[in-house]
């Protein structure tokens, strides 16, 4: 990522899709969105064509697939025939193809024993690669929660997707970081390519945020909020070129753009990293 801009996406997750918040978003720049076939139950896609339509064009769209309406709520599944319906039920609904669309958190269905994990994810891989081909959608990825448990299942045989996404910020473990690392390195992907996503864990508004200064990560964070530096430092951690982050707010939104500027103290974010590797060891399992 040296030399490289850093490049915020809107993430939709817990977003109420509200069409002040994309022409928000575009005022300030922010010309990407991702949403997943799961988001604002099971209907994020429907209800953005519906309320922003004419302003999808103005974006790069990515999406997810993995999850499925079930009985008893989502169930997630990595079944060639539904994922492949799932590309095109989405690029239905959205009125146009995705530019990208993620396998979403392929370690859910990856739980059993490794030999009939590792064709389970490559024909997960392959579907999202055959949509590409048919042109159903730009580009596919993978994101994952957890990406420790893909680590040992990644080798030559495994398609190789555009980006990678995974957890991002001060509040990833360090098992978890090295695992994107990990991955990161066995597909060969960098820079804008690895993305991060939930750099605040969920919320800014949790107690964690009133007990840490990530100002400290920053050459000179002086001028930015705690939650401003969380941001910018979620970026190193690990390294990604490109954040996906939640807000109703576009007001939020301009806060956290307008950190990108900013330098991040490589060794303050190592030595950090070192600190949660000797605290993860000293843990049981």
């Amino acid at each position: 990522m040296r030399g490289a801009h850093p490049r915020v996406v809107l993430g939709l997750h817990r977003s109420r899709h509200e069409r002040r918040l994309l022409t928000g978003a575009l005022d300030l720049g922010v010309t990407a969105l991702d949403t997943s076939s799961n988001y604002l139950g099971f209907r994020s896609h429907e209800v953005l064509a519906r309320t922003a339509g004419d302003l999808l064009p103005k974006f790069t769209v990515s999406t997810k697939v993995g999850y499925f309406p079930g009985p008893d709520g989502a169930e997630h599944s990595l079944d060639p025939v539904r994922l492949h319906a799932a590309v095109e039920q989405a690029a239905q609904d959205l009125g146009r193809e995705p530019d990208l669309v993620f396998l979403h958190n392929p370690e859910h269905s990856l739980r059993e024993a490794a030999p009939h994990n590792q064709d389970a994810l490559i024909q997960a891989c392959a579907t999202l690669d055959a949509a590409v081909a048919k042109g159903l959608c730009a580009a596919w990825g993978v994101a994952s929660w957890d990406p420790l448990p893909l680590l040992s299942l990644i080798d030559m045989t495994v398609p190789k997707p555009t980006v990678l996404m995974v957890r991002a910020g001060l509040l990833v473990g360090a098992r978890t970081l090295d695992a994107a690392d990990a991955i990161t390195k066995a597909w060969g992907l960098e820079g804008a390519k690895v993305w991060g996503m939930s750099p605040f864990g969920g919320s800014t508004s949790t107690p964690v945020w009133d007990r840490i200064d990530p100002r400290v990560f920053l050459r000179d964070g002086s001028q930015l909020s705690c939650v401003q530096a969380a941001f910018r430092v979620a970026y190193h951690l690990p390294r990604v070129g490109t954040v996906a982050v939640g807000t109703d707010e576009p007001a939020h939104l301009g806060e956290l753009v307008g950190t990108l500027a900013g330098g991040v103290d490589e060794r303050t974010v190592q030595e950090y990293r070192s600190l949660l590797r000797d605290r993860s060891r000293a843990q049981p399992a």
